[in-house]
Formats: C-alpha cells, structure tokens, sequence
C-alpha cells in the first residue's frame, strides 16, 4: 500500500456542519434535496479500489491511516447511515471516535447495487446491478433472493453472466460473511472468486477476522447486516438504538483483535429512513399506462405499456410530483446517476419513469412484498439515505 493523503479529524460533525473527510469537504445540506453520487471523490464505489492501491493517486478524503497500514479490514455495516449516526453519537462512542466523515452511496442506494459497487469497485452504470429488483426479459429479477415471480433464477440467470465483472479487481481476498450467503445467487454476482469464510453468530465474524489477519491476509472484508435487519423490521426507535450500542461493541472488538500496523475501515452501503406505514398507492391514471413495477418501494421504477411512455410520465408528474422526484430513465442517465458510463445492458434493465422518494414514503407495488412490513426504508437520494460513514481506526 501507498502512503498519500491527509490525516482526517474524528467523526465529530453535527448535524448542518461541514464534516471533513481528508482535505476533501462534503458540503452537508441535511434538507430533502436530492444527493447525486460522488463517483469522482469520496464514494462508496471508490473505497475498494484506493485500499488495493490501483488508483493513481492516494486519494485525499479517505484518512492516511488506512493507506500506510500493513493489514486492512474492511468492515461494511448494512444499514448505518451518516445522519443516523450522528443523530446518536452518545450510542457509538466507538464509532464516534474514529477518523474520517460521511461518503456518498451510489444510485440507488440499496444494498444490492451498493455491495457490488464496494466489491467492484465500478459505478452501477458499469456492473448493472442497477437495484433490488431489476427488470430482466420482461420479468423482476429479485437480486438479494435470486429469484423471479417463478422461483428460484440461478439456472435460468446465471449470476457471473450478469455483472461479469471481477470483484476486488480480481485479488480473491479474504471474505468474512455469513455462512449462509457462500452459495447465494447474489454472492456470485458480486463476489466471484473470493475465499469465503463463514459466520454465524457475530462474536464469531470477530473471531473470523483475527483468524484472517493472524494468517497474514493483508485485506479482509467483513460483512455485518444487522442494522438494516432492525431498522426494516422495526424503524429508527428504540430497537435501532439497541442494535446500535451492539453495532459499536462490535466494532470495539474487531479494533482489539488488530495486530500492529494494521487498520479498520468501516463503512456502510446506505442510511435509512422511517416510513412506517406512509404508503402512495399509485394512482389510477398512473397504473394504466404500466405494464409492471421494478426497483423498491423508495425508488420505483414503471415500465411504460407499449407506445405509452409520455402518457406515464405526464400522469406520474400530475399525481406524485408531490412526494418524490419523478424522473425519465434518460434524465437519470444523463445527470449521471449511474456514473460515467452506462452500459446497454444496464440501460436496458431501467424502467421508463422512476418515482424516487422526496418524502417520508414508500411507493407500493404489490408484486414487491416480503414477511413482514418495512417500518424503515432506503433506496432513494435523500441525505439521510445517500450519506454513510467512512471512519478508519489504525494500531501503530
């Protein structure tokens, strides 16, 4: 690893100040205006590659701690958010004083398309997990699941084949997850080729990571998805707050077992926001011109019936512009919310209009359930979800 960058201050940002990340600045806005991606600067994209030092320079938002340290972990937290974060500094002393500040997720901000930028280190217009649940053929493709309306999709959609792009450019690190997730569809999509090594209980991701960096691994990426696991089923109240504590214990653990000269960095893939039960039902002079819904209830994308396209975006503009941005798959592309590039294969799994959430709301689609309702949600551009932590603590 290259050394390079500037030393950031602790996690220390209140709510509507500037928050440092190395030399570089954030400007926080902490209203509901919608945050594009930083896919040229402190991104989640970006994080993978600056560890395996293939940039051309050290970069400056990501602390020099990270980049001289002989051994790194990487430790992403499904579900942690900036501003939730911040909100509850007294819970996370841990946390709270590690060096770094907030970077941005990708679009959208879910973790099926966030994991495989931090794995690929590609924006999601170049691996084309471009959401949750992706238009294939004329049918939803369920990424986390791997499934379709027809069941399992692994021998009909073969994983590697859609996002064939190498994870951790190709370097087969050390991969601490849980040991259901080795065989799932949506591991070879975004983490071919690596060496798995498989949790089931927390304590033991902890002891799996010193197993790793006793060996020797000189990068280590862990998984834990606890947060997002309580703020969906729950919200942000007081089960977020238990699980939070627990989140920063954890993270107090994996700093002990470091040896010297080794650093964490911890990050997530996005932050959350409490629905509850504010829910739009599209209206129905929308529903009539769509053929089918893909992407999430935060970021729902319509896919026009045919010849009927400009109908859609008129209706969806008269009926919820009110709670959300709505938006053509061509604007999107063209104000980079898929990076630079944007493949045909990812173009193509785009719907024609999306409505992304402005508001504390979830659009409903009744095709897109799961076992119980989702009190907490992400997907869209707000700040709340589009910020997440980027802190690094270092052993010397």
């Amino acid at each position: 690893m290259t050394a390079g960058g500037r030393l950031a201050g602790p996690c220390s940002a209140e709510p509507g100040d500037r928050a440092p990340t190395g030399s570089a600045i954030i400007e926080r806005t902490f209203v509901d205006q919608l945050v594009l991606p930083d896919y040229g600067g402190a991104c989640i994209a970006n994080i993978v590659p600056a560890l395996l030092d293939v940039t051309p320079d050290p970069p400056t938002w990501l602390p020099e701690a990270a980049l001289d340290a002989g051994q790194v972990v990487l430790l992403v937290l499904d579900g942690l958010g900036w501003d939730q974060l911040q909100e509850r500094r007294h819970l996370a002393p841990t946390l709270t004083s590690l060096l770094g500040g907030p970077a941005t997720s990708i679009s959208p901000s879910t973790t099926a398309t966030a994991l495989t930028s931090i794995a690929t280190g590609l924006p999601p217009g170049e691996h084309g997990v471009v959401g949750y649940r992706v238009a294939v053929d004329h049918e939803v493709l369920n990424i986390l699941r791997w499934s379709t309306p027809d069941g399992d999709a692994r021998s009909r959609i073969d994983p590697e084949a859609f996002q064939p792009h190498a994870a951790f450019l190709g370097q087969c690190p050390a991969i601490v997850t849980k040991a259901e997730f080795a065989s799932s569809g949506f591991s070879g999509a975004h983490l071919c080729s690596v060496r798995f090594n498989g949790y089931r209980v927390p304590s033991t991701l902890v002891t799996e990571v010193g197993r790793c960096l006793r060996a020797g691994e000189p990068f280590v990426y862990a998984y834990y998805d606890g947060i997002d696991k309580v703020a969906h089923e729950y919200g942000l109240g007081e089960h977020y707050d238990a699980e939070l504590r627990f989140v920063d214990r954890l993270v107090a653990d994996v700093l002990e077992v470091l040896p010297r000269d080794a650093a964490l960095v911890v990050t997530a893939d996005h932050g959350q926001v409490h629905v509850g039960d504010n829910l739009v039902h599209l209206h129905g002079e929308v529903t009539a011109q769509v053929s089918f819904q893909s992407g999430e209830g935060r970021f729902r994308w319509l896919h026009a019936r045919p010849g009927r396209a400009d109908a859609l975006l008129e209706a969806a503009r008269a009926h919820h512009a009110d709670t959300g941005w709505v938006v053509t798959r061509d604007e999107t592309v063209d104000e980079g919310w898929w990076g630079p590039v944007v493949t045909d294969e990812a173009r193509g799994r785009l719907g024609d209009v999306a409505l992304v959430a402005r508001e504390p709301v979830s659009y409903h689609d009744e095709a897109d359930s799961g076992p119980f309702n989702l009190i907490g949600r992400h997907g869209s551009l707000t700040a709340a979800e589009m910020y997440v932590p980027l802190l690094v603590g270092a052993t010397r």
